[in-house]
């Protein structure tokens, strides 16, 4: 095996976004995961991910997210692949800060009162009073296949090998561990208390037999973090049904050990949830299901940072549920600390992660 000068462990979104992003930058890159890149045991699993601006006051992922919607587009055009659709993204939640950060930052983007949300989308049954934001450009990204088209253009060498630690002998100068749920694995006394898994539960519906309401030219994806379950969706893409799911943390866990069956107590819960919600899916048929993880920080912020006795060794993770859109910028960022030692970001330094989880960003 030929010496490179960076091995990224781990292919996830973030991991497959820092290879490419340090091979255009001219590093010999080797990018390594136990399995494949966005196998099903991942963060960055699964068919569907939300890619919205919308995050209240915090303005550094809007424009994260801002510059990395361009770059998958970008990635995405010479394949002619359909890894994005812009379904929109109707956003409620923190409504008047999100509208001062779009205002400032240039995105496009309607208000919605709940009268213009029944007519303009009448899946949809609103909480009274409810405000919205319909964030035009934004979207929906097909993860796994994305993931992979990541790696595919990246051109590094990828291998498939165990668990990789800080001993682990490898062929590269500068180790970049990019292994999500697995990081309090490999640095167990650094990270065990600073990185949280949690089990997530995700469930695909059915849609009524001709009924074309759910599909992505007429419904949007959606979030409301006004409620505290954190409810999210994505319209019915590929025919594989209405996806939804709780963005509220769920039970800690072992990705290794993690039971990936839903609950029946889960099923129960999302099934009010749409009867309540979305009147036209009671009594809708499950179509499929997954149960993932999130890797959480004890504020939600991204974890970027150097090992702070390994000089060589690099942490990127923290996605905490809302990270995958942000692969892109997470990769152009952590190459440029790595390779040119630019500016820190103080948000994602593992100084700021604390033992004690008081999420802040959604």
């Amino acid at each position: 095996m030929p010496g490179y000068d960076v091995a990224v462990i781990g292919a996830g979104v973030f991991g497959a976004w820092t290879a490419w992003h340090l091979t255009r930058a001219g590093a010999r890159v080797l990018l390594v995961d136990a399995w494949s890149p966005g196998h099903n045991r991942s963060s960055s699993g699964d068919e569907s991910r939300v890619i919205r601006a919308g995050y209240g006051a915090d303005e550094i992922y809007t424009r994260m997210a801002m510059r990395s919607l361009a770059q998958w587009k970008e990635l995405f055009e010479p394949t002619k692949q359909p890894l994005f659709h812009k379904t929109g993204v109707l956003w409620m939640g923190d409504y008047d800060s999100t509208v001062a950060t779009f205002q400032r930052c240039g995105v496009a983007h309607e208000a919605l009162d709940a009268g213009q949300i029944m007519q303009r989308f009448p899946q949809f049954k609103p909480v009274e009073n409810a405000r919205a934001i319909l964030e035009t450009e934004a979207g929906v990204l097909m993860a796994r296949r994305a993931v992979m088209a990541v790696v595919e253009d990246s051109g590094v060498d990828f291998v498939t090998t165990g668990y990789v630690t800080p001993r682990t002998l490898l062929p590269a100068d500068i180790r970049v561990f990019a292994c999500g749920a697995w990081l309090p694995k490999v640095f167990p006394e650094l990270l065990g208390n600073r990185v949280f898994p949690t089990r997530q539960e995700i469930f695909y519906f059915s849609t009524p037999a001709g009924d074309r309401n759910f599909s992505p030219s007429r419904m949007p994806a959606w979030v409301d973090f006004s409620d505290p379950r954190g409810p999210y969706g994505i319209p019915d893409i590929e025919g594989r049904g209405v996806k939804i799911g709780f963005d509220r943390h769920g039970d800690p866990v072992d990705p290794d050990e993690i039971d990936r069956k839903i609950t029946a107590e889960g099923l129960q819960e999302i099934r009010e949830f749409l009867a309540e919600r979305f009147p036209a899916l009671r009594g809708a048929k499950l179509a499929e299901s997954r149960v993932c993880q999130y890797e959480n920080t004890s504020s939600g912020d991204f974890l970027i940072d150097r090992h702070p006795e390994l000089e060589n060794v690099w942490f990127v993770g923290g996605g905490s549920g809302h990270g995958f859109k942000h692969g892109p910028a997470v990769g152009e960022y952590v190459a440029a600390r790595v390779l040119k030692n630019a500016p820190e970001e103080p948000k994602f330094t593992l100084a700021t992660k604390s033992e004690k989880q008081n999420r802040a960003v959604y």
